[in-house]
């Protein structure tokens, strides 16, 4: 234990019984450091772990921790330190800044900024490294992100490293929340983390570090009572050794074994001159009731007026407190001041000198909820005032006017506010809602009220739409006179409205916007929001007349500014929906991008436009130029920050890309970067919703129907289907993996209702949605007239459109309905326009149903060429499902497929031959993964590899192999 304010006591103190925690710390910190015990071979690399101290108030974490520093430290480790504050914990960050601030502050900005690179403009304002900048907000997952790479980097760099926090049940909920999610990285990483709190105190923002494990997944460390033996060495240690029995054994009694009261206790009676005998022993708990609570507080009073109101503003402050702002507070002069934090040292209440700290965080909290109530808000009131005097900006007096009383102040309305603004840029949200619940309070003036319900309606977005919702409508009731703060706030509200998937609301709230605006920039601004929420509408009542006007509108428009460019991107998505002529999407998707469409440029307007012009290239047999939209989308929210929904959207869209380009390997992994993403923005979202459709149709794609079927069942995907138009439509994958399970009539139905909720909408484009092909097979045994009606109904669609994927696909599946001569005449056709197209899937299926199909006939010969082109391609595109079928039919055929070419597998690198060596020998990508310690998708990703350089599928591999 350190000591600072006690005459005649040594420097640290011994820490008794607590052997097995420090040998646990000891053993943590050797294999930290590269060392083993019993002069074993040291680890390849330093080896991180998790240490937990939980405890109640009093039984010694401070002091561990205080030892397992300077034990770090003098093993050369880089010491990061923190402590939770009972007063700080409604600031944002403040245990992230003490963590890291010291290891970054004093850097000249440039090198900074060359430092942190993309991440600069992120994690400073939440750092305290710069201010926040203009423009959209990081979301709190990108920002946690960024601390991620952060930490890692300086633990990198840095090692061997030691993480301490103290109090963590006090740490602020940003802090807490990143902490407890990277905690169990600490493994992979030379830094080892302790953290210690008190269980029974933890709030309901910190329930995560009740799930965090202590070392290799043993419960936290509890410290218990000392002993009489032990409190007994402590008073000797402290008085001499000529403390005797009955002495010790009463201060025991008193102190019930606890560490902290027990030295408080020696203190007292050292500073009292008391001799440690069994005469004197009867004035212990007397001496013991001052220590804390109500005789702590006696004490305390007994030290005089002007050091009790030191002592209250130190409370008020919290930890790390500036003696200046003290005396400010307590309105106190310097040297007054100074005398009462000189009583308060000698008292063993406060220690330190250039900054203040309370000895102990009990002795904190006693003289706090000493303060009378009216007092201790007066207090806050008072340091708001000078924190702000003393140039440390709102954020500093926003915790203090927190816990103030309402008065009307507009003053406190404008630091509320702008600490509300500061906070949202450093990416906390939730801290900036309660600033601005508060303001609101006050309350503000009757022009500022609309502009509070709008800055607090935007700060809930990311975490309470239902309650974003009523703010802003609430403000929109407000009387007005800034008309572009009434249209801010009505955008708000219908980006709000659609992204809870309420999309009627949102439309209804821009048309009663629109008929109220004279301004006509402002009105076609709104008609372009309207425009887009209808779009996506899977409930809108008249599609068809809303895309004569949309149409009508953007044929006129030149693209002058991103009003106009939106407007003709909003026409290029609904040309590509209605199936009209290529040219035609193609020509108003370059219309659009000519004045160029930024995903992230403006936080007032949504990224849905430039994505729905990107992926109209993709419809339109373009995927290349798809790509480069999203590459440069993707590195837009990474630049911003955004790493929740948006880029769970972006990765998972890229995925769906690939497929459809047939590369299924790069599509899988893409599909559950998104969904990894997706999950934790969280259940139900329209994120969500891409994601698993797009890995389960990838999933159905490459043969896995069983693994497709346990993905829907796992998250839930099925009926009711969102309000919202998702793609790939959800209701359609959803027919196409009941229609592969063999439940061909619920198949059918749920086909049939698609195509009722698109047909009338003008959704006719089997391009984006092909429920036509697959109710046609769904429809094949039971209504084969209505199936062949349908599937030639949807190549006539498709030649319409013009995309030679979306013909080739469409034919296909009118082949596999037909019969007799019209079959393989429909899949030549349909194999002829595939090879004009990017879609290398639908291209591996048409040739290996068109050689099944020559098989059948008896054009053997002919068969043969198809199924090795077909089986090739499937090889490439990873579609294991249809190797297997293009095996057999060659097999039904009395061919084989060709062996592979000398020495193929000496192409392979090692890693991937080791997932190689896995494949042939059975595994699964899960079982490899672990044998090889690496994740499943990169496993999946490597065997796609090895397939497309060997030109083989795992039949051949396992041959190849066993070969050499």
């Amino acid at each position: 234990m350190v000591q600072r304010g006690g005459r005649g006591h040594r420097g640290r103190r011994t820490l008794f019984e607590r052997e097995s925690e420090l040998a646990t710390v000891d053993e943590a910190l050797a294999e930290l450091a590269g060392l083993r015990r019993g002069g074993a071979e040291p680890p390849e690399r330093p080896h991180g772990a998790l240490l937990a101290v939980a405890a109640p108030a009093g039984l010694g974490k401070t002091t561990l921790l205080a030892e397992v520093r300077r034990r770090a430290a003098a093993k050369g480790c880089t010491v990061l330190y923190a402590r939770g504050g009972d007063q700080e914990q409604g600031v944002a960050f403040h245990v992230a800044r003490q963590l890291v601030q010291p290891q970054l502050a004093g850097t000249p900005e440039s090198e900074l900024r060359s430092r942190l690179g993309s991440w600069y403009a992120i994690v400073g304002p939440a750092l305290g490294l710069c201010a926040a900048t203009e423009g959209a907000p990081p979301d709190p997952q990108g920002l946690r992100d960024g601390l991620d790479w952060v930490l890692t980097h300086l633990a990198v760099q840095r090692a061997p490293m030691v993480l301490v926090l103290d109090d963590a049940h006090w740490a602020d909920p940003e802090s807490l929340g990143w902490l407890a999610a990277f905690a169990p990285r600490a493994e992979e990483l030379p830094l080892l983390l302790v953290v210690a709190y008190r269980p029974e105190e933890l709030p309901d923002h910190a329930e995560a570090l009740r799930g965090l494990p202590g070392r290799s997944g043993q419960r936290p460390l509890g410290l218990e009572p000392l002993s009489a033996l032990a409190i007994a060495g402590l008073v000797r240690e402290s008085l001499g050794a000529h403390a005797d029995d009955a002495f010790c054994r009463e201060c025991w009694a008193v102190t019930a074994g606890n560490p902290f009261e027990a030295v408080e206790l020696t203190a007292k009676i050292h500073d009292r001159g008391l001799a440690p005998t069994e005469n004197g022993a009867h004035l212990l708990r007397d001496l013991a009731a001052a220590v804390k609570g109500s005789g702590l507080i006696a004490r305390l009073e007994r030290l005089g007026s002007a050091t009790v109101r030191f002592a209250w503003a130190c409370a008020v402050l919290g930890t790390e407190i500036s003696p200046e702002l003290a005396a400010g507070v307590a309105g106190l002069g310097a040297e007054e001041a100074a005398d009462a934090a000189d009583r308060l040292r000698t008292a063993r209440i406060l220690t330190g000198v250039e900054t203040l700290e309370f000895v102990h965080p009990l002795i904190a909290t006693a003289v706090y909820r000493a303060i009378p109530g009216g007092v201790r808000v007066a207090l806050h009131g008072q340091a708001a005032w000078t924190v702000v005097t003393a140039g440390l900006g709102p954020s500093a007096a926003a915790r203090h006017l927190l816990e103030t009383h309402p008065d009307g102040d507009p003053w406190v309305v404008q630091q509320l506010r702008a600490a509300a603004r500061e906070t949202v840029r450093a990416g906390a949200p939730d801290a900036a809602r309660r600033y601005l619940a508060r303001a609101l309070r006050e309350p503000p003036t009757f022009d500022d009220r609309a502009v509070v319900l709008y800055e607090l309606g935007s700060a809930s977005l990311l975490t309470e739409p239902a309650t974003t919702v009523n703010h802003l409508r609430a403000a929109l009731e407000e009387p007005i006179t800034d008309p572009a703060l009434r249209h801010g706030i009505v955008y708000r509200l219908s980006q709000v409205l659609a992204h809870s998937d309420r999309l009627a609301e949102a439309s209804e709230t821009l048309a009663r916007e629109i008929r109220s605006t004279g301004d006509a920039r402002v009105r076609l601004r709104m008609q372009a929001e309207q425009f887009m929420w209808d779009a996506f509408r899977a409930d809108e009542p008249d599609s068809p007349a809303r895309s004569r006007r949309l149409a009508r509108l953007a044929d006129r428009l030149t693209g002058r500014d991103l009003t106009e460019r939106y407007i003709i991107g909003l026409r290029t998505w609904d040309a590509t929906l209605r199936g009209e002529p290529v040219e035609t999407v193609l020509r108003h998707a370059d219309r659009a991008l000519a004045g160029g469409l930024r995903w992230a440029a403006d936080e007032d307007r949504g990224f849905e436009v430039p994505v729905l012009v990107a992926l109209s290239f993709l419809y339109a047999d373009r995927p290349g130029r798809t790509e480069e939209l999203f590459v440069e989308g993707i590195a837009d929210f990474e630049h911003a920050g955004w790493h929740g929904a948006h880029l769970s959207f972006a990765y998972t869209i890229l995925g769906y890309v690939r497929y459809r380009r047939g590369r299924l390997g790069e599509a899988e992994d893409f599909a559950r970067a998104g969904l990894r993403l997706a999950e934790r923005v969280g259940p139900g979202t329209p994120a969500h919703w891409y994601a698993v459709g797009t890995l389960v149709e990838v999933l159905l794609a490459r043969g896995r129907v069983g693994e497709a079927k346990e993905v829907g069942e796992a998250y839930s995907f099925g009926p009711p289907f969102p309000a919202a138009v998702v793609f790939p439509d959800a209701q359609t994958v959803y027919g196409q993996l009941l229609l592969a399970l063999g439940r061909t009539e619920e198949a059918a139905a749920e086909l049939a209702a698609a195509g009722r909720r698109l047909d009338p909408r003008g959704m006719r484009n089997p391009s984006w949605c092909p429920w036509q092909l697959y109710l046609a097979r769904a429809e094949a045994y039971d209504a084969p007239e209505r199936a062949l009606s349908g599937a030639h109904d949807a190549v006539e669609r498709a030649r319409h459109f013009g995309a030679p994927s979306a013909i080739g696909q469409a034919l296909r599946a009118a082949a596999e309905v037909s019969s007799g001569a019209a079959r393989a005449k429909l899949l030549e056709e349909s194999v002829a326009h595939l090879e004009r197209s990017p879609a290398g899937y639908e291209l591996a299926c048409s040739l290996v149903a068109l050689g099944a199909e020559l098989r059948r006939t008896g054009r053997v010969r002919e068969a043969a060429e198809q199924l090795y082109r077909g089986l090739d391609a499937a090889v490439v595109c990873g579609a294991d499902g249809l190797v297997e079928r293009a095996r057999d039919e060659l097999a039904a055929a009395g061919l084989r497929p060709r062996p592979l070419h000398g020495a193929a597998t000496d192409t392979l690198t090692a890693r991937e031959r080791a997932a190689a060596g896995c494949a042939a020998r059975g595994l699964s990508p899960v079982e490899a993964g672990a044998e090889l310690h690496l994740d499943e998708a990169v496993v999946v990703r490597l065997l796609s590899a090895v397939y497309r350089k060997v030109g083989t599928d795992q039949a051949g591999l396992a041959e190849a192999i066993s070969r050499e």
